[in-house]
């Protein structure tokens, strides 16, 4: 059995698995609830389905890229657990999980031509994004990107496009090439790292956890609130 979490954006949510199945889930896409509800979702699954929390055999966690307090709360939980109760701990790429929900809402584009872009809203016109086969695999470096007319344009004279996720939805009016294929909706939640983590776990890829910390892509910047509260 694995427990899937997934904080990276918006939603919270947690799935508890074995094998390539889905035991429980929770989810919330309630803003900024993270730290309010992740532990309570953990917590309710394990007492309905009645499981020790020893029994479970990993820990999964969405390494990123995404929110940086979002990301910093699901990591600091898995790792806590995985160490407390001497689990392995699996790291799973934001965007991939993307893939995977997009590709089991729209089956149309498994046979299809196509390139797929997940992204994620980094504020103004910046974006998160690679490129991902029709496997979800990674064909592309994960890069921060400004997004203007020009984005994108080689690739898309070669081969339609798909765009999704939280940042595609303000590239819309800016990228306008025929082959660019806009589907919305589809964001990160746990179910989908399932079928990702099982096959880490198989092949033992865990990752260490003195040493993980998400994959932010950029430093975070604390700012100074505008309006002064004393």
């Amino acid at each position: 059995m694995i427990l899937n979490i997934e904080t990276s954006k918006s939603a919270c949510s947690v799935a508890l698995s074995e094998k390539n199945n889905i035991i429980s889930q929770k989810i919330s896409y309630e803003n900024n609830s993270h730290s309010k509800l992740l532990a309570v979702f953990i917590d309710e699954i394990l007492k309905e389905q009645k499981i020790n929390p020893s029994s479970i055999d990993a820990f999964a966690v969405s390494e990123g890229p995404g929110s940086y307090t979002g990301l910093r709360i699901g990591a600091s939980t898995a790792k806590g657990m995985a160490y407390a109760l001497n689990k392995p701990l699996i790291a799973i790429d934001t965007l991939q999980i993307m893939c995977v929900n997009l590709l089991k809402h729209k089956p149309e584009f498994s046979d299809a031509e196509l390139i797929l872009c997940p992204m994620i809203d980094a504020r103004r016109m910046e974006v998160y994004s690679a490129f991902y086969n029709l496997n979800a695999e990674k064909i592309s470096e994960t890069s921060n990107i400004i997004i203007d007319e020009h984005s994108f344009l080689t690739a898309l004279y070669n081969k339609k496009i798909v765009f999704f996720g939280d940042g595609a939805e303000k590239c819309k009016s800016t990228i306008t090439h025929s082959n660019a294929i806009f589907v919305d909706d589809i964001f990160p939640v746990a179910e989908n790292m399932i079928t990702l983590a099982n096959s880490k776990f198989e092949q033992n890829d865990f990752v260490d956890l003195a040493y993980f910390e998400p994959f932010y892509l950029k430093p975070f910047i604390a700012t100074t609130p505008k309006n002064k509260l004393l």
